[in-house]
């Protein structure tokens, strides 16, 4: 099993071996589905915050005396019937992580790159002759190989502030590292540009 791998001119330029336990394995949507709701809830801040009665400033004083008034009873300005008051059973501070094993994480990773292999595209290693931001010239070296119109991930090696810098205000690019793969930026590309030395570490990261 082998992938073509494209030059900056848009021409086939040589081949790489694929590994079949990534990039053939059995398709497992429940651990798709495991593994995105797993990153999504990661995102949350989980900060939300209200005070309880305890919380609101005031309250130390009977509102009124208990009988004679001809009003309901009240102990606290701070109770949750008063306007600005407390709130009851509002929100607090939490983390709303899901945990996911590292197997089936993997499974999923690697059923996603499955999935999406019809939409990928490996290219030369071009990281390095970009020597400082340059939009112009990073779009120039993909627009060759992909339609860079529609949604496209962008996936090299490891960090390069030259790349991230180049890319992110490109509206419908987003760029990921090969150790770094979420099954659902994976999913949600319509193409998927691949350098050659991060396609060679995704295979040693994913193929067990």
């Amino acid at each position: 099993m082998q992938a073509d791998i494209y030059n900056k001119e848009g021409s086939v330029a040589g081949s790489i071996d694929l590994n079949e336990k990534v990039f053939a394995t059995e398709p497992n949507e429940n651990a798709m589905h495991q593994a995105v709701v797993a990153h999504l809830a990661s995102k949350r801040q989980g900060t939300a915050k209200t005070k309880t009665r305890d919380e609101v400033s005031g309250g130390g004083k009977k509102p009124w005396k208990q009988k004679g008034t001809g009003q309901a009873r009240s102990g606290s300005k701070t109770s949750p019937l008063w306007n600005g008051g407390g709130v009851a059973f509002g929100p607090k501070p939490r983390s709303y992580k899901k945990k996911i094993n590292s197997k089936e994480s993997k499974l999923a990773l690697q059923t996603a790159i499955y999935t999406c292999n019809d939409r990928i595209t490996v290219v030369e290693n071009f990281t390095a002759e970009i020597e400082k931001p340059n939009t112009k010239a990073v779009l120039q070296k993909l627009k060759t190989v992909t339609n860079l119109e529609t949604k496209t991930l962008l996936v090299i090696k490891e960090p390069n502030k030259n790349i991230s810098l180049s890319i992110r205000n490109v509206e419908k690019m987003n760029l990921l590292y090969s150790n770094t793969l979420n099954v659902k930026d994976l999913l949600m590309a319509n193409n998927i540009i691949i350098t050659e030395d991060a396609l060679e570490n995704i295979q040693k990261t994913y193929h067990e």
